[in-house]
C-alpha cells in the first residue's frame, strides 16, 4: 500500500504527539513514585495535602527537569524573598531574577511546606479541609503564589488525572491550624489572674494563654487600666510601651505580662511587607524583649518582607 506524501507527514506528525504526551505522562508518574513519600510527610507536619504539594511540584520543576530543578534542586519555583542561603538566577515573569538554591530536593521540600505554613496570606488555607484540594488549587492562586491565571486548574487536572488525591486520605495527626493557635480565646472567670479583675463590660480573651482585650473606640490606656484595677505604667509595661499613646478601635490590649515565646507548634513567622517587630511580639502575645533576643536584634533593628521571625 502506497501513501500519499502529505498522508506520511502527518502520521509521522501524529506519531510524534503521541509520543512526546505518553512521554510527559511516563515522567509525571516517575515524578510522583520519586516524591509521594516526602509530600505525605511534609502533609502530616505541616498540614498541606499532599496531592497539592506533588502538583505544585510536577508542574513548578517540570517533573524535575526544568533548569532550577536540575541546577538548583528548587522544585517549586520559590524566589528569593528575604533568602539568605545560596541563590540562582533564573529568567521567569523578568529577566534574571533571584530564586532559591538547595542542597537537595528534600530542603526544597521543605522550604515550601513552611514558605506556606508560616506566611500571613496562606493562613486561611489550613482552615480548609485537607482533602478540599479544590479549594486548596483555588486558594494557592487567589492568594498570589503564581501568576498564570490558570494555575489552579493546572493543579487540579494534575491531581485528577493522576489520582492524586488518595494521598491526603494518608493524612493523620495533623498539626493544629495556625489561626486556631493566634485566635483569641474568651477568658472565663474562673480561670481569671490576680492581677486584674473580671469587666462585665466587655469580653475578655486570651492570645498565647495572656489575657487581653481588643480596644473599644473611645478606651485610653488610662481608661482600661482603671476599668482592670492596673496602674497606667503597668499596662503600658505589658504592652512593651514606654509611655502613653493614643489607642485605635481593635487594636490588642494586653492586661498581664506577655510569655517570653510563641506556641511550639508555630515556631516561627515570615514577615509581611510593613510589619514590625513591635506589631509580631503583639500578634503572638510574646514580650518585646524576649522576641528581640530570640532574633539576636535590638530595638534600633528593621525587618524585611519575607523575613524569618523566631518566635521560640
Amino acid at each position: 500500500m502506497k501513501f500519499h506524501p502529505k498522508t506520511l507527514v502527518s502520521l509521522a506528525t501524529l506519531f510524534f504527539i503521541c509520543t512526546t504526551l505518553f512521554a510527559q505522562t511516563d515522567a509525571t508518574e516517575a515524578y510522583i513514585l520519586t516524591y509521594k513519600n516526602i509530600a505525605i510527610r511534609q502533609m502530616n507536619e505541616y498540614g498541606i495535602p499532599a496531592s497539592i504539594i506533588l502538583a505544585q511540584g510536577s508542574l513548578e520543576s517540570g517533573n524535575g527537569k526544568s533548569r532550577l530543578a536540575v541546577k538548583a534542586h528548587n522544585h517549586f519555583g520559590i524566589k528569593c524573598h528575604g533568602w539568605k542561603g545560596a541563590t540562582i538566577y533564573h529568567d521567569d515573569d523578568k529577566k534574571n531574577e533571584c530564586f532559591r538554591k538547595y542542597n537537595s530536593p528534600n530542603e526544597s521540600y521543605k522550604d515550601h511546606s513552611e514558605f506556606i505554613r508560616y506566611r500571613e496570606r496562606y493562613r486561611f488555607l489550613f482552615n480548609l479541609d485537607i482533602k478540599d484540594y479544590k479549594g486548596w488549587a483555588h486558594g494557592l492562586k487567589a492568594a498570589g503564589y503564581a501568576t498564570n491565571p490558570n494555575y489552579a486548574t493546572l493543579l487540579i487536572r494534575i491531581i485528577e488525572k493522576y489520582s492524586l488525591f488518595k494521598y491526603d486520605n494518608l493524612s493523620q495527626g495533623l498539626p493544629t491550624t495556625p489561626d486556631k493557635i493566634t485566635q483569641f480565646n474568651e477568658l472565663l472567670p474562673e480561670k481569671s489572674s490576680n492581677l486584674y479583675s473580671i469587666s462585665l463590660s466587655r469580653p475578655l480573651y486570651t492570645k498565647n494563654g495572656v489575657a487581653c482585650i481588643r480596644a473599644n473606640k473611645n478606651d485610653t490606656y488610662s481608661s482600661i487600666a482603671k476599668e482592670f484595677g492596673l496602674f497606667r505604667r503597668e499596662l503600658l509595661r505589658f504592652n512593651d510601651l514606654s509611655k502613653n499613646r493614643d489607642l485605635t478601635e481593635n487594636t490588642i490590649v494586653y492586661i498581664e505580662k506577655k510569655k517570653a515565646q510563641g506556641n511550639r507548634e508555630l515556631p516561627k513567622h515570615i514577615a509581611e511587607k510593613g510589619e514590625t517587630m513591635y506589631n509580631i511580639s503583639q500578634k503572638y502575645g510574646i514580650r518585646l524583649k524576649k522576641l528581640l533576643k530570640l532574633n539576636s536584634m535590638n530595638k534600633k533593628s528593621t525587618i524585611s518582607q519575607g523575613d524569618i521571625i523566631k518566635l521560640r
